[in-house]
């Protein structure tokens, strides 16, 4: 009789699979593709609030930011049974993020509203007078980076805000490394010109 042999564990085969260890998102996402809801909900509470956070500032508008933010956590379920982790989670996230505010943007489907963006929490240290100004000068920002052409203003928000590397961004907006380099270059050039009288 030929002997049993055991199908390895899910973390010996994620082992096995990968040369390198996936990040824990990554690991989330793998056990939501084998049907655990609970790694979505964990998944849902730690990205929801930057990914609204990072369409709110390229969409210039709460509603639609929410909205949007549904879409691209639905949209991540509904892909979960073809879920590969090629890339970092968080690079996927953005991708889909990217896609759907560019779409966003390009159709017309949010109404600018300066009221609309984040408000940072205002430092009580200063006076009336400097908290104005600094509300003023904030506002001078935002207008700024939100009057960059769409693909300029993403790859602002994934690396000032977000935090993310070149090959993240490119991910994300489907682009190369140098192209990413490119357009940030041309965005920051952009960006000093027309706030060049606050420096």
């Amino acid at each position: 009789m030929t002997p049993q042999i055991s199908q390895p564990s899910w973390s010996a085969r994620v082992n096995y699979t990968r040369q390198q260890p996936l990040d824990r998102d990554a690991e989330l996402m793998l056990r939501v593709r084998d049907g655990d809801q609970r790694s979505f909900e964990l998944l849902l509470e730690k990205h929801r609030g930057p990914m609204i956070h990072f369409l709110r500032r390229m969409v210039q508008n709460e509603a639609v930011a929410e909205e949007l933010a549904q879409e691209v956590f639905l949209r991540v379920y509904k892909s979960r049974g073809n879920y590969e982790p090629s890339a970092k989670f968080t690079t996927w996230l953005f991708r889909i993020g990217t896609h759907l505010a560019l779409n966003s943007i390009r159709d017309g489907r949010n109404e600018k509203s300066q009221t609309s963006l984040d408000q940072e929490l205002p430092d009580r240290r200063r006076t009336v007078e400097q908290e104005l100004l600094y509300e003023a000068r904030l506002g001078e920002v935002r207008q700024a980076i939100y009057s960059l052409p769409a693909k300029q203003r993403a790859a602002v928000m994934m690396h000032k805000y977000e935090e993310l590397e070149y090959a993240q961004i490119a991910s994300a907006i489907g682009c190369s490394e140098s192209a990413v380099k490119s357009l940030l270059f041309r965005a920051y050039e952009a960006l000093r010109v027309r706030l060049a009288h606050m420096a």
